[in-house]
């Protein structure tokens, strides 16, 4: 049976991915697209005889789940219309601050929600990979994580980075902003031992990359991701939105989703 989907953030690059996914398969509907207010596409079409809305009741009305990709400005305010509407919620929003993952873990107890950082199935695998190098490599080797992103991805470090950054740093007994270390322009030290690094790319095209190293003095082991596509993105998401259904409430992750 077709899951009626609302899509928040319907306009934006992920948006228009999910869009035509759903267009082309016959196990999705979309129920509603929201934009952002007074975004020049309201009122056009979107598919499957549904226009693009700035109004969230609109959007979520008749919805089983809605799929977030927004920016986390507009965050608070989806969260809540979903929480209203009683419509399980598949959010892949980076670069949200700490009290709005607090009020995302609230929402969880009312509310079955997926939440991740990055919806890819290869990246929720390399995430375990991380964790399991962590445990077994140990803080004598050096760790690295280098994401690259296009020139439009505003968050630096990416959600995704920080975090094999948490996963790592939790590994190994430790809590990350104790051992995070950023690069950056005039930031001249060593490096500390047991420390984790970041460095970040923004340019051109690029989907979505990164690399985690694992580096002592005798050798290195790296666990590398490269989207080539947004599919990767829209695959996982659509995957996650079907896994909520009759889902009880609770904040899962995609390692739920995947059975890890």
């Amino acid at each position: 049976m077709s899951l009626r989907i609302a899509l928040l953030g319907a306009s934006g690059r992920m948006g228009q991915a999910l869009l035509q996914a759903i267009a082309e398969s016959d196990d999705y509907v979309l129920a509603g697209a929201l934009v952002r207010p007074g975004s020049q596409v309201v009122g056009e079409p979107a598919c499957d005889g549904t226009a693009f809305t700035d109004q969230p009741v609109s959007a979520l009305d008749g919805a089983e789940v809605a799929i977030d990709f927004t920016l986390p400005e507009a965050f608070n305010s989806n969260l809540m219309a979903c929480l209203e509407a009683g419509v399980p919620l598949v959010i892949g929003t980076t670069g949200l601050a700490s009290p709005q993952m607090t009020r995302l873990r609230d929402v969880g107890r009312k509310l079955p929600v997926v939440w991740s950082p990055n919806m890819s199935v290869g990246v929720t695998l390399s995430f375990r990979l991380a964790e399991i190098a962590a445990k077994a490599l140990g803080p004598e080797y050096d760790v690295e994580i280098l994401d690259e992103h296009h020139r439009y991805k505003r968050d630096v470090p990416s959600g995704t980075a920080l975090e094999f950054g948490e996963r790592i740093a939790a590994a190994r007994g430790r809590k990350l902003d104790d051992v995070a270390e950023f690069r950056g322009p005039g930031k001249r030290h060593q490096r500390h031992r047991g420390g984790i690094g970041f460095s970040a790319v923004r340019a051109g095209a690029e989907v979505g990359r990164h690399t985690v190293m694992f580096a002592s003095e005798s050798e290195t082991i790296s666990i590398r991701h490269r989207a080539s596509h947004r599919g990767a993105f829209v695959d996982g998401a659509l995957r996650a939105a079907r896994w909520l259904e009759g889902r009880q409430p609770g904040l899962y992750a995609m390692a739920d989703v995947l059975g890890l």
